[in-house]
Order: C-alpha cells, then sequence, then structure tokens
C-alpha cells in the first residue's frame, strides 16, 4: 500500500480488513477505520450470548485494529477530491476507500409502530441489532415480562432463546409456514420448535402481525391478523436486514439491492471498495458472517499485493448453538430441499433429538441439515465446500452420513468409502 487505506464500519468485515491491513501492511498509521457506535469493534454474531447474560460485553470484543480508530459517523463521501467527511467534522482522506457499511434493521410496516411525524420506535419495541439494542433490550428485560418475538429467522429465534433464559415469558410469531424456513426443512425446523417450546416459548407460525398498541407511549399489547391481541411488555423486531447503502448512493456509486462489485470486489468507483452485508457481489447480497469475512481476507490480501483468484463468491454454513440447560446445536448448508430425482439420506433419533439429513445431486453433495450430534459437521461441510465429484463405488449413500470422516480418507488418497 502506499497510500492510506480508510475503512468505514467497523463491524466484522470492516475490522477484519483493518486488522489485515494494519499488521501486514507496511505502517500502521496507513489503516483509519472509522465506526459511529461508542463500543469497540465486536463480533454481531454473540449478541444473543450477550442478551441471555452468558457473555458479558467485553467477552464479544474483536481485537483492536493497529491504525487510528476514530468513532464517529461518516456522513459524505467527497470522490473528486477522495475524502470522507465525518459527523464530528473530521476530514480524512484516501487512497484506497472500503465501505463495510453492514445492514440495518427491517422495521415492518405495522400499524402504531411509529405515531405521526415520530422518528423513534415507542417505550418498549427493541430492534435487535447492535450492541446498544442488546444492551437496552438486557436492562428492559424482567423475569415473568411478556416478550413477543417478531420474526422467525435466525435472529428471532436466538432472541427468543435468549430471553427465555432470562425468565421472561417469550411468544415467537413467524409469518412463514415454519421456523428458519431459509435454512432449515420441515424436520429440522420442528426440532427448533420444540426446543424452544420446551424452554417455555409460546410459537405461532404462519402468523401475520397487523400491528402495536401503544398507551401513553409505551406498547402494551401486538396485534394479529386475525384480531387477537398479544398482551407485550416488550417487543423485539427480528424482522430481517438491509443493506445500508446511503453513503454509496450519495456518492453517485452503482447501488441495486447493495453496493454493486466485480469479483476483485470493487464498486463502479475504481477506487472504493466494498465488503460485507452493504455488498452485492454478482447480484447477491449475503447477509451472513462467513460471506463478510471470506470478502474481507480477499479485499485485504487484494490490496496488499498478494496473488490469489479473484472472488468467485461464498458458499455458506449456518451454524447455530442454542446453549446453556438443554443445548441445542443445529448447522446447515447448501440447499435444504430436495429435487425430485435427488439421493436423499435422513437419520432421526427422536429420543436423542438429533437429526442428520444430505442431499446428493448427481455425483456432487449440495446440501445438508443435521440438528444435535455435529461431530459430522466438518467432514460433510468440507466435502460440499469443494464441490467435487464424490466417490464413485457400490457403497450405500448412508455411509456418506454415518461415516462423513471417510470422505477425507478419500481426499487423502487413503480407504474409499465403503471400502475394507
Amino acid at each position: 500500500m502506499t497510500s492510506t487505506a480508510v475503512v468505514i464500519g467497523a463491524g466484522l468485515a470492516g475490522t477484519r480488513v483493518a486488522q489485515r491491513l494494519g499488521a501486514e501492511g507496511p505502517g500502521a498509521t496507513d489503516t483509519v477505520l472509522i465506526g459511529e457506535e461508542d463500543h469497540a469493534p465486536y463480533n454481531r454474531v454473540l449478541l444473543a450470548e450477550v442478551l441471555a447474560g452468558r457473555y458479558g460485553a467485553d467477552v464479544i470484543t474483536l481485537p483492536t485494529p493497529t491504525g487510528t480508530v476514530l468513532r464517529t459517523r461518516a456522513v459524505r463521501i467527497d470522490r473528486a477530491e477522495r475524502l470522507v467527511h465525518c459527523e464530528d467534522g473530521t476530514v480524512v482522506p484516501y487512497g484506497t476507500l472500503v465501505l463495510a457499511t453492514g445492514s440495518n434493521p427491517v422495521l415492518p410496516p405495522l400499524r402504531g409502530l411509529f405515531a405521526p411525524g415520530a422518528r423513534e420506535l415507542p417505550r418498549g419495541v427493541h430492534a435487535f441489532r447492535t450492541m446498544d439494542d442488546c444492551l437496552a433490550l438486557s436492562a428492559a428485560v424482567t423475569p415473568g415480562a411478556r416478550v413477543v418475538v417478531i420474526g422467525g429467522g435466525l435472529l428471532g429465534v436466538s432472541a427468543a432463546r435468549a430471553l427465555a433464559r432470562r425468565g421472561a415469558q417469550v411468544v415467537l410469531t413467524q409469518q412463514a409456514e415454519r421456523l428458519m424456513e431459509r435454512q432449515l426443512d420441515p424436520a429440522s425446523s420442528e426440532l427448533v420448535r420444540a426446543h424452544l417450546t420446551g424452554l417455555g416459548v409460546e410459537v405461532h407460525t404462519e402468523c401475520r402481525v397487523r400491528g402495536v398498541g401503544v398507551t401513553d407511549g409505551a406498547v402494551r399489547h401486538v396485534e394479529l391478523a386475525d384480531g387477537y391481541a398479544l398482551e407485550a411488555e416488550l417487543t423485539v423486531l427480528a424482522c430481517g436486514v438491509r443493506p445500508r447503502t446511503g453513503l454509496a448512493l450519495a456518492a453517485g456509486l452503482d447501488v441495486r439491492k447493495g453496493v454493486v462489485v466485480d469479483d476483485r470486489l470493487r464498486t463502479s468507483d475504481p477506487h472504493i471498495r466494498a465488503v460485507g452485508d452493504c455488498a452485492e457481489h454478482a447480484g447477491r447480497v449475503y447477509g451472513l458472517a462467513t460471506p463478510s469475512l471470506e470478502q474481507a481476507d480477499a479485499l485485504a490480501d487484494t490490496l496488499l499485493g498478494r496473488a490469489r483468484a479473484p472472488y468467485a463468491g461464498s458458499r455458506m454454513l449456518t451454524r447455530l448453538t442454542l446453549s446453556g440447560p438443554g443445548p441445542l446445536d443445529l448447522a446447515a448448508f447448501g440447499d435444504p430441499e430436495a429435487l425430485p430425482d435427488d439421493d436423499v439420506v435422513q437419520l432421526a433419533d427422536a429420543t436423542r433429538g438429533t437429526y442428520r439429513k444430505v442431499i446428493v445431486r448427481g455425483d456432487r453433495l449440495v446440501g445438508g441439515v443435521l440438528v444435535g450430534d455435529l461431530a459430522s459437521v466438518g467432514a460433510l461441510a468440507r466435502a460440499w465446500e469443494a464441490d467435487e465429484p464424490l466417490p464413485d463405488d457400490d457403497s450405500p449413500l448412508l455411509h456418506l452420513l454415518t461415516h462423513p470422516q471417510a470422505l477425507d480418507s478419500v481426499r487423502a488418497g487413503q480407504t474409499p468409502i465403503g471400502g475394507r
């Protein structure tokens, strides 16, 4: 690097880029990280553990990057002069600018959510995206409090589990027909539902929320589309996220769903890159931690002048551990739903609450879902990520699931699957 790299956004992706450039570049002063939160950079993935009381906020703090860290909000990009203007009046010149602005929580268009002209959520209504969101919700929840979580995806399930651990009476509403419908098939989703129900969480699927009832500026109930009202002292919005693209859009960069980048993670301005939740690569915005870190590493290698193949996209594995008494572990990768000609193997143990399923399409492993015993995740995920033909032999497909470590042996030139 011969000029200053400025990174806007101190989440996982932005912090990883700044760490890599600061540690491995020619000098610490070559990197500036701008993050608008008052907190030191932290691992957003673990916020539910902070909410549950399992971790303190300091435990999920990320290593501080070498270089300059500014805690202020970037408000404008001057592309002609290559300057970043910040809310506190600071002006930062850049040679290369990295947008890692992340995403904002989706606030659903619920009746009563915002009073006319109001910009603040009513008392008792919480988004769950930032450390401040987490700490505010943690301070508000008390044992026995009635909490309604709107959204049954990965974040909503994690939040409901954490709140139940805090002793709250939790109702989880999901508009889709099952929990975590993007990652899980019906059988594994039902195990997650049973786990939450066992903790006292009341789960409603195929349930559309129409509005919130507010009295004296505070939420009192959540209104369902069928007219039923759920009593609520607290309401948590876990309705997904939307790429944060305002800075890029105002700067005249190409923005669709996210900030459009090429295989070198370049935006429409060659001096500006984008990574993480705000970036759209090949028409896709990932919105997950692993692709964000992969993009950050790919960009860091490029800026450090290291030869590597262009970024070709990420293959996503979702892993969730719901810790505490009666923990639940799950992992999902690829396509959880089989096509008519796919080969599928499923193993379920109702007593132990475990479930394993793999899908093979032609000679490729294309998807899998595992709940409970995750000993086989590593080998199966590696086989899926490699996207290589599976061994061609006469062994039953069942062996793929019951002895996944054999895949690594095959790759190492050892005993083939089903070999004796």
